[in-house]
């Protein structure tokens, strides 16, 4: 079975609530949530894979409604990436380096300690990254290179200074073709600014620190924040011709869980 045991979970946290956090970790079968003594609860959680529960043994320790959660398991979960057969997606949230799953639970404003940070490192650095999602950042990495600095050309193969001018490029060709509307936009936009190469470096090797995880959890935040903020422009000038002057924006959204 592809589950983990949850235990000190605050009588605040809801099934959806839990459902939320477990699910950065891959898809969920089922919960079983409740009471344990006055204050506390406790759940089973069972994933489709056990790479999944592996995932979420990793985060024991993390805090949900200001409780630290005990995750358990009594089997061994391995962390190899299982091939799925008939998904339509490039990759799936289990596909994704254990440090960029880390990331997304930051940039959603969970709290995790640097100890669980370098657990994600070791992970990845043990088992590697898996071929699916690798395949994927670098066909991301010839598309954004050819579309913003030339036939033939990647941002992993160019400096971040020649990446400067080529992000004002390739932004340019994508609100042309509407590249901001294909799923997985995220990546797709991290690799066409100027942070192009470091974000490319932060899921492709494994040799990285806890800093590296915090500063990729950052320009996660700072992209969906700046996406919030063109929404909402957008909206006010749809709505009435142009921005109301005392209008403010709506407080940005952080990353949602299957930030891809």
């Amino acid at each position: 079975m592809s589950e983990v045991t949850v235990s000190n979970i605050s009588s605040s946290t809801t099934q959806e609530k839990l459902h939320e956090f477990f699910s950065f970790c891959g898809d969920i079968k089922s919960i079983d949530l409740k009471p344990e003594g006055d204050s506390k609860q406790s759940a089973v959680v069972t994933f489709e894979k056990p790479s999944s529960a592996g995932t979420a043994l990793m985060l024991n320790g993390g805090t949900l409604d200001g409780e630290q959660l005990h995750i358990t398991s009594d089997v061994e979960h391995h962390n190899h990436r299982e091939q799925s057969q008939h998904s339509s997606s490039p990759f799936e949230q289990s596909d994704k380096p254990r440090a960029g799953i880390a990331a997304e639970y930051l940039a959603k404003g969970y709290k995790l300690s640097d100890h669980i940070l370098q657990r994600a490192i070791e992970i990845d650095d043990k088992q590697g990254i898996s071929k699916r999602f690798l395949d994927y950042m670098r066909g991301l990495d010839t598309a954004v290179g050819q579309k913003a600095l030339g036939s033939d050309q990647t941002v992993s193969g160019k400096v971040q200074s020649t990446l400067r001018g080529a992000h004002i490029r390739a932004k340019t060709i994508d609100e042309q073709k509407g590249y901001s509307k294909v799923a997985h936009e995220y990546y797709s936009k991290a690799i066409s600014s100027p942070f192009g190469k470091s974000v490319l470096d932060f899921y492709t090797n494994t040799s990285k620190q806890v800093r590296d995880i915090h500063e990729e959890a950052r320009r996660m935040v700072d992209q969906q924040s700046a996406a919030s903020s063109s929404a909402s422009n957008t909206t006010h000038a749809t709505g009435s011709g142009a921005a109301e002057p005392d209008t403010q924006p709506s407080p940005a959204t952080q990353a949602s869980p299957t930030v891809v």
